[in-house]
């Protein structure tokens, strides 16, 4: 009986490397592994492990992707570059259907408290795509916390000088909202990205 208390107990453990799965989650997932057949478990083991394998950066954007460029680098023809933070923001954007543009994953944000600087994420890469001269414009999507912020504005100065128009997402009261709930940065923010009716 020890052997499967271990077993449980080191699966359980592996369960909670994944973000925002604590102890009891964990149990609740190497439970539901135990109830699965061999086959299912075969499955879902094989696939970890191809994905690990197989999945990789695309080589112009830092997408992820199986190949050498991600699909969006090989189908799209733009002049615009959306840069974010991680490939999760660009799913978030795609699903919004209103952007066509490129993106630059950055992997990351200018964080000096975690010992984060501009040559730690993808930022020469950036200045390198930009430079060639075909893209007009470089949307900042960055998340609106402080480094997300402090990485914005970095980009920004970086980019002026290789004349491009650098502009940074609109920031304000998510809809459905109610004003008196809103924080005094993001009701400032609204007032500030006002647009006229």
């Amino acid at each position: 009986m020890k052997d499967n208390i271990e077993s449980m107990e080191k699966l359980i453990n592996a369960f909670t490397y994944l973000p925002g799965v604590g102890r009891k989650t964990a149990e609740r997932y190497a439970y539901s592994i135990i109830g699965l057949n061999d086959d299912e478990v075969g499955f879902f083991a094989d696939s970890l492990l191809e994905v690990k394998n197989k999945i990789k950066l695309c080589s112009v954007c830092g997408n992820f992707t199986d190949e050498n460029e991600c699909e969006i680098c090989r189908t799209r023809k733009s002049d615009t570059i959306c840069v974010v933070k991680e490939p999760k923001d660009i799913m978030a954007i795609e699903k919004a259907r209103n952007y066509n543009g490129l993106y630059h994953v950055l992997h990351g944000t200018i964080n000096p408290l975690e010992g984060k600087g501009p040559n730690d994420i993808r930022i020469k890469e950036l200045v390198s795509r930009v430079g060639g001269g075909q893209i007009k414009e470089v949307i900042v999507a960055t998340n609106p916390d402080v480094e997300g912020e402090v990485t914005a504005s970095y980009i920004a100065q970086i980019l002026k000088p290789l004349n491009v128009k650098v502009t940074r997402i609109a920031q304000g009261i998510s809809m459905g909202s109610a004003l008196q709930y809103a924080d005094e940065v993001t009701l400032s923010k609204a007032i500030a990205d006002r647009k006229e009716m």
